[in-house]
């Protein structure tokens, strides 16, 4: 019978030799390729930032080892892009963006809970130096309490609950804007996850409805971030799951 399926349909017969030399599903550690579709010429000032932001290596940006860093390579192309003269960055983490900033010369200021600036408080905004304002904010805020960054119970990751957390956040993003300058950008990093307890949590959607109740404008295409040394890859989990490889870049603008 199967001699007889592949002599009358030919393609049947091709499409099963194809599939044989797939990689089978379940080598799960070698590595897979994309092609990723071409992208249009343009005279963008970084030819290579698209929607799709594959950058394997973490670079030497900031300090890998400290949980949730992400590489620099994105902000960095994110301020050669928009020709950003300064920069806000108020949960500096390991300091990646002032590691970039300090690279290609621009002056950056860095503030963090670690060092008792909450970033979701006016009261933390108005410490800053009088009439500050940057054309461009980086924030890569927890998702959540996806993992937990410090024992400070005002620490976003330490929000028990999600309307709690939204709440807060809505806070911060709102501080974000009234510290940019007209035409400023903030570039924000997130994204979603689930939860133990609230389960799928969309916090990519959020972020986008806080931005725009902030008065902000989103001002390019969802840059969709691989995730490329995530801590979670290397884990073997007994759940089932569509797992996450992929976290989004949303910047927006202050109206001018």
């Amino acid at each position: 019978m199967t001699q007889a399926n592949h002599s009358i349909n030919p393609l049947y017969a091709a499409r099963m030799a194809q599939t044989a030399h797939q990689p089978s599903p379940h080598r799960q550690n070698e590595p897979v390729y994309a092609r990723l579709p071409l992208a249009p010429v343009n005279a963008s000032p970084v030819p290579h930032l698209t929607s799709l932001y594959h950058f394997h290596r973490a670079g030497e940006y900031g300090n890998r080892s400290y949980p949730g860093n992400c590489g620099g390579s994105l902000i960095r192309d994110l301020l050669l892009f928009f020709r950003s003269q300064n920069v806000f960055d108020p949960m500096t983490g390991s300091g990646t963006c002032a590691d970039v900033c300090s690279d290609i010369g621009i002056p950056c200021l860095s503030q963090d809970i670690r060092e008792g600036f909450d970033a979701t408080d006016a009261d933390s905004f108005r410490t800053l130096p009088a009439g500050s304002t940057f054309d461009f904010v980086w924030a890569h805020p927890p998702y959540w309490r996806q993992k937990i960054y410090t024992p400070d119970s005002r620490d976003l990751s330490r929000t028990p609950t999600l309307a709690a957390f939204l709440e807060r956040y809505a806070a911060f993003i709102a501080n974000c804007a009234g510290v940019l300058s007209p035409g400023g950008k903030l570039a924000i990093l997130m994204g979603d996850y689930c939860d133990r307890e609230a389960g799928f949590v969309p916090l990519t959607y959020h972020t986008k409805q806080l931005a725009f109740a902030a008065g902000l404008r989103q001002c390019c295409t969802d840059i969709i971030r691989f995730s490329h040394g995530a801590s979670s890859s290397r884990k073997i989990y007994r759940s089932s799951f569509i797992p996450g490889l992929h976290d989004v870049c949303m910047v927006f603008a202050k109206a001018q």
